[in-house]
C-alpha cells in the first residue's frame, strides 16, 4: 500500500510542476521537473525505485521488475496523482490553449517521444535498480534524464516521456486531445521497448 501512496504523491507533484512550469513558459521549466524528479526519487526510496510514470512501470514489467499484477494497481495510483495535478494547475494559472500535433509533427513527435521516454525508462531500470550501496546518485540521473529529454523534446512535442503527463496535459487543457494518441503510444512504445532492451542485456552471456 506504501508503494501506490508513494505513486500517486510523486505523480501529482511531478505533473503539477509539469504543467504550471511548462504552461507558464518557465524558462527553467525542464530543470524544474528534473530536480522535482530527482528529490521524489529520493523520498520514495525503497526497492523498487519509484516510477511516477505509467510508462516506467510497464517497462519494469517487461523487464522482469514489477509483477504484472502490481501494474493496474500502479497505474491507478498514479492516474488518480495526475488527475489531482491537472485540476489544481487550471486553477492555479492560466495556462495556454494546447496545440494539437498535425501533419509532420506526428511522425517528429512519435519520434522524439519514443526515444526520450526510452532513455529515461532506460536510465530507471539500470542506474536506479543497481546496488544501492555507493550509488548515491540514481536520483540525480534520473531527473537528469527528464530534464535533458524535455529540453530537446520540448519544442517538439512538449517533451512530457510520461502518459501520465500527457493525459494531465489533456485535462488541464495544456495539452489537446486530439493529439494524446500520439503521446501515448510514443511513450509506451518508449517505455515497454526500455524493458526489453535491459531484459535482454542482462540475459545476455558476459
Amino acid at each position: 500500500m506504501r508503494r501506490y501512496a508513494v505513486e500517486l504523491a510523486g505523480s501529482f507533484f511531478l505533473v503539477l510542476t509539469f504543467l504550471v512550469s511548462v504552461g507558464g513558459g518557465d524558462p527553467l521549466a525542464a530543470l524544474a521537473v528534473g530536480s522535482v524528479l530527482m528529490v521524489l526519487v529520493y523520498a520514495g526510496g525503497g526497492a523498487p525505485v519509484p516510477h511516477f510514470n505509467p510508462a516506467v512501470s510497464l517497462g519494469a514489467v517487461v523487464r522482469g521488475r514489477l509483477d504484472a499484477a502490481e501494474l493496474l494497481p500502479y497505474w491507478a495510483a498514479q492516474l488518480l496523482g495526475t488527475l489531482l495535478a491537472a485540476v489544481l494547475a487550471r486553477w492555479l494559472v492560466a495556462l495556454p490553449e494546447g496545440v494539437s500535433l498535425a501533419g509532420d509533427l506526428v511522425a517528429k513527435a512519435l519520434v522524439v517521444e519514443l526515444l526520450f521516454t526510452f532513455a529515461l525508462t532506460y536510465v530507471v531500470l539500470t542506474v536506479g535498480e543497481r546496488d544501492r550501496r555507493g550509488n548515491s546518485y540514481y536520483g540525480l540521473a534520473i531527473g537528469f534524464a527528464a530534464a535533458g529529454g524535455l529540453l530537446v523534446a520540448g519544442p517538439i512535442s512538449g517533451g512530457v516521456l510520461n502518459p501520465g503527463v500527457a493525459f494531465g496535459g489533456a485535462v488541464s487543457g495544456l495539452g489537446t486531445w486530439g493529439s494524446l494518441w500520439v503521446l501515448l503510444v510514443a511513450t509506451f512504445a518508449g517505455g515497454a521497448l526500455a524493458g526489453l532492451a535491459v531484459r535482454q542485456a542482462s540475459s545476455s552471456p558476459g
